[in-house]
């Protein structure tokens, strides 16, 4: 039962797995997308620029049909008078072609955006089989492709004959006007209506779109086990990352044992934590946390202190608020500045008077000045 749950294609694609298929030139990719906004593109660029087409190709036909004799038998005369005539017509295509080209190409890139794969370019032996081409026709793609193709009949035959019924006594009126107003008319009413109709086939972008994305996402799912296994040569293996934390986690509690050597105090619980804490006059600044531990790593910073004369001093509100406010290697908090420096005190007039050099000092006051917002 576990084999077959594995097998199953239940796991959203990784960043690597979607950066790996667009190398291979596969994106989410919406005909229907490209196909409205060249049509909307065509109509558009039709009414922006067709009036200019038409008075360049009525100059160039005026001119081409009103060749002299001479110019007809002259030959490169009839070479310059062709060019001008191409010339003419040449910039209102361009601008079409133009418009053309870059709604065609936003159409395609506005859904999986711009794409460049050699791969895909490459031949494959897959895309020649028959077996292989009789599957794609009669497979689920092949359906839905048929469906879509259904629905776009309908809508545009829905809305050509709204537009007929809708315009049906303009048309018929075509035949009073004069020519060639009439012509301009008409031409004016077609462009509409095939802008129309082009944008029609929004309704099935707007369907087509995320059926694409969803489609993809699917056809690129995996297994969790192809997850995992991604993870590991990615990442390395668990086990090995686990090995590598363990290690640096024994040679940082190494470097902070030695550091507790060098402490001037190790502030206790007494038995749940200790910190131990270093205050170099010379320097200034605030005083540094060499060590924290809790349970047993706090008896192993009590037992390193003791075989190396480290005064331990038992303060539990304060080792408390110490362990969970200051970090290994880091100045104390400044709240605890007036409460360490009784604690530095304190130890400073001990060791004195170990040497000779002073009298006993006074026991430390319980009650350190602990903000309330620092008490754990």
């Amino acid at each position: 039962m576990a084999e077959n749950d594995s097998g199953e294609r239940t796991e959203e694609p990784t960043a690597k797995k979607l950066m790996q298929a667009r190398q291979k030139g596969q994106v989410a990719r919406s005909k229907e997308l490209g196909t409205m906004f060249v049509l909307i593109g065509s109509a558009s660029a039709m009414m922006l620029v067709g009036e200019r087409l038409v008075l360049a190709l009525s100059a160039a036909m005026r001119r081409l049909f009103s060749l002299s004799r001479d110019e007809v038998m002259d030959g490169s005369k009839l070479g310059t008078i062709i060019g001008d005539s191409l010339a003419t017509v040449a910039m209102p295509l361009a601008w079409i072609f133009a418009i053309i080209m870059l709604a065609a190409f936003i159409g395609n890139i506005l859904l999986g955006g711009f794409n460049f794969s050699w791969e895909a370019m490459a031949p494959k032996a897959s895309k020649l089989s028959p077996l292989a081409g009789f599957k794609r026709m009669l497979g689920p793609q092949a359906w839905v492709e048929f469906i879509k193709s259904v629905l776009k009949f309908f809508v545009v035959f829905f809305v050509a004959l709204t537009l007929l019924f809708g315009l049906f006594e303009e048309i018929l009126h075509l035949s009073l006007e004069s020519v060639p107003g009439n012509f301009g008319h008409a031409t004016s009413m077609l462009l509409w209506m095939f802008l129309a109709l082009a944008c029609s086939l929004i309704i099935i972008a707007i369907v087509d779109a995320p059926y694409q994305v969803w489609n993809h996402t699917k056809q690129l799912r995996m297994t969790k086990q192809e997850v995992k296994d991604e993870m590991k040569n990615t990442e390395g293996s668990p086990e090995i990352k686990g090995r590598i934390r363990r290690t640096q986690y024994e040679m940082s509690q190494r470097r902070m044992m030695q550091d507790v050597k060098e402490a001037d105090v190790v502030i206790t619980n007494p038995t749940h934590f200790s910190v131990a804490l270093k205050y170099d006059a010379e320097q200034g600044g605030a005083p540094m946390m060499t060590a924290k531990g809790a349970d047993e790593m706090a008896i192993h910073i009590r037992t390193i202190a003791k075989e190396h004369g480290v005064e331990i001093l038992a303060s539990p509100a304060l080792a408390r608020s110490l362990f969970y406010t200051a970090e290994v290697n880091q100045e104390i908090p400044e709240e605890l500045f007036a409460a360490v420096a009784q604690v530095l005190a304190f130890i400073y007039q001990l060791n004195l008077h170990k040497e000779g050099k002073g009298r006993k000092p006074v026991p430390l006051n319980k009650n350190l000045p602990i903000p309330d917002d620092f008490r754990y």
